[in-house]
């Protein structure tokens, strides 16, 4: 990939590099923000004006890579099944992240469930269904990123454990994670069409029978209630109209 990942022209992109560096040599765990500021010659302060925490770092980095694939799939044919686009610009995230593999190794070890870091995976799963043009918005859309979340989690672990130059194990696993998720996400968008279907049948349902009680309390014989005075409670007492 021609397109650097990080840019280090700025202080977050130094600020990016030097946490990857410091999880090169030594555990993430061990890695502090102090660390991290000093790597990349600056203090406390400017480091706070960029980011919190590890994790709004490493969110940092992840759309950085976002980024750098999103902008090397101009090759990409928009012609091949969805799949196979799917597969091709999966590698191509791989492809970005290689360098970085023995720092991503040492993250993994001790990485938190951490919230920042979960929504910036996240939206990473949705902007590469949408470079291979599958929608990821509504229910359909959340089900499908949330199958790829699990077919890359998975592909991810094969990724960081194969040191082949070709990658052999890695696409493996991914072609045959995406067939199994594809024929489980066909079934799935057929149950969210069926769910998003009641849900507009039961609204129309519900505005129908709103329309025919807003009808009938304003016809004479609803709004009197068989005789009663509208504004009148059954005690005599005048209610708010």
């Amino acid at each position: 990939m021609s397109r650097p990942v990080i840019d280090l022209n700025g202080p977050k992109g130094r600020i990016v590099d030097a946490a990857l560096a410091l999880a090169t040599v030594r555990p993430w765990r061990a890695v502090s923000l102090r660390d991290i500021a000093e790597r990349a010659g600056m203090d406390l302060v400017g480091m706070r004006a960029h980011f919190a925490s590890k994790a709004d770092v490493l969110s940092a980095f992840v759309r950085a890579v976002d980024d750098a694939v999103l902008a090397s799939l101009d090759g990409l044919v928009h012609e091949d099944p969805k799949r196979d686009q799917l597969f091709e610009i999966v590698m191509a995230r791989f492809d970005a992240l290689a360098p970085y593999k023995t720092a991503l190794r040492s993250i993994s070890a001790d990485l938190s469930a951490d919230p920042a870091l979960i929504r910036a995976h996240i939206a990473s799963q949705a902007w590469m269904l949408e470079a291979a043009g599958i929608g990821a918005d509504g229910i359909e859309g959340g089900m499908r990123v949330a199958g790829l979340a699990a077919v890359y989690a998975s592909v991810y672990r094969t990724w960081l454990a194969d040191d082949d130059p070709g990658q052999a194990r890695t696409m493996a696993a991914l072609d045959r994670r995406l067939r199994r998720g594809e024929r489980t996400l066909q079934t799935l968008d057929g149950v969210a069409a069926g769910v998003r279907g009641l849900a507009d049948r039961l609204g129309g349902l519900m505005g129908s029978a709103g329309g025919r009680a807003s009808a009938g309390m304003n016809s004479p014989s609803g709004a009197a209630g068989a005789g009663g005075d509208p504004e009148q409670g059954a005690d005599g007492s005048t209610r708010a109209v």
